[in-house]
């Protein structure tokens, strides 16, 4: 068979093999969502958080919507409208909603105890979904740096105490934000990482677009420029931008060890809360935030034993679109 001859194939990967590993694209994108929770708390002190959970999520469906079509992506296809809908319940609706209530009656420093679960969440999601197979050191460390990010949190957060309403608000969108992630990193495989969010927030938009009108019947918005101007990041980078690297670093993977990047993100928001808002920062978080960071870097570093799923760790030629050369 010739190698011109119209039955050969050419491979072309959604994510290009040439690309950054995806723990460079994932660092990127947890830098962008590690300044979410303190201009959440910023913007919740002069807007509804109804209005700064829908909101910031049309504003980032307008881009997205420009975005897909200028490059005229085609539209998903069959179940992948399906899966769109659980990375859209997850990240879009969820996450956003339950957060932005949650912060009305905690301190940002106190919202990164609970967002330290995180990691761990999504690494059990994407265990569950994407049938990846760490090995058993793997979970060891993962657990250990959720119990170091969450201890280091408490402390200077005054701690858990009483489970209150705002844990229990934080704790669901936990929930929903590793699902949205696990499957949002499966689906960028298939449609491209920026795609994936682009698709889930013009998705969930008609909905989205209701209760930012509903938000705006009930309490017509009267904010600071500061305000304004942290509801700005969180609709263009936190809902929008910063998923563009997420979704990248997750499609590369492993998905799994990617995951684990998020140990650093609560050392950085309460970093930025103590900048921002003027929350404490003593040694003690210094050093807490340290022992995240390291438990992170071990994290990392443990490659998925080998199995029958390794074609989901497999990197960017996981996702293969098979397409005949032309003669």
């Amino acid at each position: 068979m010739r190698p011109n001859n119209s039955a050969t194939v050419v491979i072309r990967p959604v994510i290009p093999p040439s690309t950054p590993s995806g723990l460079l694209w994932g660092l990127l994108g947890v830098a962008a969502f590690s300044f979410t929770v303190p201009f959440t708390k910023v913007a919740v002190a002069g807007l509804s958080p109804l209005f700064i959970g829908s909101g910031r999520a049309v504003v980032a469906a307008v881009f997205a919507a420009s975005a897909l079509a200028l490059a005229r992506q085609r539209l998903p296809r069959g179940v992948q409208w399906a899966r769109l809908a659980v990375v859209a319940a997850g990240v879009v609706i969820g996450f956003p909603l339950l957060t932005s209530f949650a912060l009305t009656s905690t301190p940002a420093s106190h919202g990164a105890v609970v967002i330290a679960l995180l990691p761990a969440a999504t690494a059990t999601a994407a265990v569950l979904r994407g049938h990846e197979r760490p090995r058993a050191a793997f979970w060891i460390i993962t657990g250990v740096g959720a119990l170091a990010a969450i201890a280091f949190a408490s402390m200077q957060s005054g701690g858990f105490g009483q489970l209150h309403s705002a844990d229990l608000l934080l704790l669901g969108a936990v929930v929903a934000a590793a699902i949205g992630y696990a499957e949002g990193g499966l689906l960028a495989r298939e449609l491209g990482a920026w795609q994936t969010v682009s698709w889930a927030l013009v998705l969930a938009s008609p909905l989205m677009g209701f209760l930012t009108m509903l938000s705006l019947a009930e309490q017509p918005p009267s904010a600071t420029p500061a305000q304004w101007a942290s509801f700005a990041y969180l609709g263009l980078v936190s809902m929008f931008l910063g998923f563009f690297a997420w979704y990248r670093g997750l499609a590369i993977g492993p998905m799994a060890q990617v995951s684990q990047i998020q140990l650093i993100q609560p050392v950085l928001s309460i970093v930025w809360a103590a900048l921002l808002l003027g929350e404490a920062l003593t040694w003690t978080t210094i050093i807490g935030g340290l022992a995240v960071i390291l438990c992170a870097g071990a994290a990392v570093r443990l490659r998925p034993a080998a199995g029958p799923a390794a074609g989901l760790n497999a990197g960017p030629h996981a996702a293969r679109s098979l397409q005949p050369a032309k003669d």
